[in-house]
């Protein structure tokens, strides 16, 4: 058993509000730089949709993640001749217009513009060419659009979803979404590391972050294609590589990512998971409905003594033991089984962390009521009288998001995994929802809570973590000691007056 730390996050869909704020953070605080305009490192999709890139679930198209063929893992992108053959042309690579061509305004029309009858406008330019261009997409342009045929039926996730389900999904799409915000996951099993021909990309073995080294990027772009989630991005004026880094500035000096921090919603949580480096592999290689409970059977428990021990022959030392006990992504993970990882079927092993959205659940008609409208059926939805909570838990079918749907983002189709989640955290709503009307805690309460497995006690602390967290609780940083690693190689005084945003060595195309 060999025991490393990992730093995790988790997001709470069912908080999540999607005003950006985490995008807009990140954007300020790492990429607001030429040849990084359109970097997204945290990018907030609305669901049912395609995403940003345009698609990025297309591995048909993209070929991202690891296969698993003949007993072992291959990447999907190429095997280690083609990757030779491929060096100079990359055909999977997502081109601009899976993102979209950086623009701004042209600012001085507005100071500049012949004295007229009309209001002067500032003229789109484009902020790679610097010509006049017209806009045809964004960071952000399917926003709130998830009723739309454009984006919606494109959402790949909604392959095996019964037509009749589509359709009162559809319906309810016009006024409510689901929010999926996206950082790169820093996988176990990382495929950018493993396509980069020059081995500029790396996973820092003390917490998990997976890093660019820019000095030894030479732009082939391996890491952009082998990426399932597109979260590698490559910076066109300085032809480098980059990506999230999980902000592990701040972490080393005990401060939550710039995403997290921010955060309106109070969506994110961070903390330290335990897991057997070992065992990565044979956990990689099970078929895709194990997928799930494959990863989770090697994220260790800290309480254990012998996972103690071994965490300590590895070199962790008390206070990242402590805070991995005290992590909230343990507790919603493998305490309460609440989260899951996004698409396990792409075995990268991912290591951030979603608990799916329940709200707001609404039951619908099983037949569709037809229409004489030319666009075919319009969908009615039924809503119960009484008891629509208990209503909804005997047939979670009934719950806005299918469970199909789901199931197909985040445990790789298995809906028997998304089920328990969705009627504890259904549960818990009842729980609290009954105490506020009785005023106590109620008998139908207490057989709705034994049925999703749940005790009180663990009701209770799901709700407090979820609704009344403190800062503390969100966020259990370990202490890094980033001054005992200076001692070690130069004076921590010369080392105190280099550190600090942006860079001391500007990375140079062709370097």
């Amino acid at each position: 058993m060999k025991v490393r730390a990992h730093m995790s996050m988790l997001f709470h869909l069912d908080k999540c509000i999607g005003c950006h704020t985490c995008s807009i953070a990140c954007k300020n605080l790492w990429t607001d730089r030429k040849g990084a305009e359109y970097m997204w490192w945290n990018n907030v999709e609305t669901r049912p949709g395609t995403g940003y890139p345009t698609g990025w679930e297309d591995q048909t198209r993209f070929k991202g993640g690891w296969e698993h063929k003949n007993g072992h893992l291959d990447l999907r992108l190429h095997s280690r001749t083609q990757g030779l053959l491929r060096l100079f042309f990359n055909p999977a690579l997502p081109s601009l217009d899976d993102y979209y061509e950086p623009f701004t305004f042209r600012y001085s029309d507005l100071f500049t513009a012949p004295e007229g009858e009309d209001q002067p406008t500032a003229v789109p330019v484009s902020m790679i060419t610097g010509e006049p261009m017209t806009p045809e997409a964004g960071p952000n342009w399917d926003d709130d659009l998830s009723g739309s045929p454009l984006y919606a039926r494109n959402d790949p996730n909604l392959g095996g979803v019964d037509p009749e389900v589509q359709a009162q999904l559809e319906e309810t799409l016009g006024v409510v979404f689901q929010y999926l915000p996206r950082i790169c996951n820093h996988c176990l099993n990382p495929a950018c590391v493993a396509a980069c021909p020059s081995g500029a990309i790396y996973k820092r073995a003390e917490d998990g972050v997976v890093l660019v080294n820019e000095n030894k990027c030479k732009a082939w772009r391996m890491c952009v294609a082998a990426c399932p989630y597109k979260k590698v991005y490559y910076n066109w004026a300085t032809g480098k590589s980059e990506k999230c880094i999980l902000c592990f500035p701040r972490l080393e000096t005990g401060q939550a990512p710039a995403c997290a921090h921010s955060c309106v919603g109070r969506i994110r949580y961070m903390g330290v998971l335990l897991y057997d480096a070992d065992r990565i592999p044979e956990a990689a290689m099970v078929p895709d409905e194990r997928l799930v409970e494959s990863q989770l059977s090697i994220i260790l428990d800290p309480f254990d003594p012998e996972v103690i021990a071994a965490a300590k022959a590895e070199g962790l030392d008390d206070g990242w033991i402590k805070a991995a006990q005290n992590s909230p992504i343990y507790k919603f993970v493998k305490v309460w089984r609440l989260a899951l990882p996004l698409h396990p079927e792409y075995r990268t092993l991912a290591m951030m962390f979603y608990v799916p959205p329940l709200s707001p659940v609404v039951s619908t008609l099983e037949k569709a009521l037809r229409s004489p409208r030319a666009d075919g059926s319009l969908v009615r939805l039924d809503l119960p009288e009484t008891d629509l909570d208990f209503e909804v838990f005997a047939d979670l079918e009934k719950a806005r998001m299918p469970i199909r749907y789901l199931a197909n983002l985040f445990a790789a189709g298995n809906e028997a995994l998304v089920l328990p989640v969705l009627k504890k955290m259904l549960a818990v709503r009842i729980l609290k929802r009954q105490e506020s009307l009785e005023g106590r805690v109620t008998e139908k309460a207490l057989k709705v809570l034994k049925e999703a497995g749940l005790t009180l006690e663990d009701a209770e602390a799901i709700y407090r973590l979820t609704t009344l967290p403190t800062v503390e609780e969100r966020f259990v940083l370990p202490p890094y000691h980033r001054e005992m690693a200076a001692e070690v190689w130069k004076d921590p005084l010369a080392h105190k007056g280099e550190v600090g945003l942006g860079y001391i060595q500007p990375p140079l195309r062709g370097e």
